[in-house]
């Protein structure tokens, strides 16, 4: 039996950033590629006007989310000590109440609090896609084996600029040259 095909669309989709705090990406090899393409993700979901959700893992001691992503999240990131993100405060039931069943995940860390919450969404029957270049860990082999491990679970692996075609789904859409437009910046630097 076959798995049924997944497809986003601005209308059915919501992008989730996870713990993208200045502490943690001070340990990540990868942090400016990373925020780039987290950032350019952010940019085109409020091009398309989709719901942004946000955590902070223990912002006490690790601090906010660095100033390039927090301009471009709504206020009130909801702060975590559980490593899902359905740990924190009403995290599920307010994707619950969104009705929007693909949930798009990027941050911090891969092989922890993306892993842990893709894990628990995917329980709760929602469908994850994940932009691995907008997902890091500190560590290549924990990275690459918790994309392995979700990829089993269930779900799908995609790039960042493929997400944002994915919900504008066609150059007719209004808002498509002004995509393009920051596609283009993206790939210029």
């Amino acid at each position: 039996m076959s798995t049924p095909i997944r497809r986003q669309t601005s209308a059915n989709a919501v992008l989730v950033v996870v713990d993208m705090q200045e502490k943690l990406l001070a340990k990540i090899p990868t942090a400016a590629s990373l925020i780039h393409n987290v950032g350019f993700l952010l940019d085109a979901a409020n091009l398309l006007e989709l719901p942004l959700r946000a955590t902070e893992q223990y912002p006490k001691g690790l601090g906010a989310t660095t100033a390039e992503i927090a301009r471009r999240l709504p206020a009130n990131v909801p702060a975590k000590t559980s490593f899902s993100c359905c740990g924190a405060e009403t995290f599920l039931e307010d994707l619950t109440l969104l009705h929007r069943p693909n949930v798009v995940l990027a941050g911090l860390e891969t092989h922890v609090c993306i892993l842990q919450t893709a894990l628990d969404l995917l329980y709760a029957g929602l469908h994850i896609f994940l932009p691995v270049d907008a997902l890091a860990s500190r560590s290549d082999l924990d990275h690459t084996t918790a994309l392995r491990r979700l990829e089993q679970a269930g779900a799908v692996l995609t790039t960042a600029e493929s997400v944002a075609f994915e919900w504008i789904g066609d150059a007719s859409h209004a808002k498509f040259k002004r995509l393009s437009k920051m596609v283009l910046e993206r790939s210029a630097g």
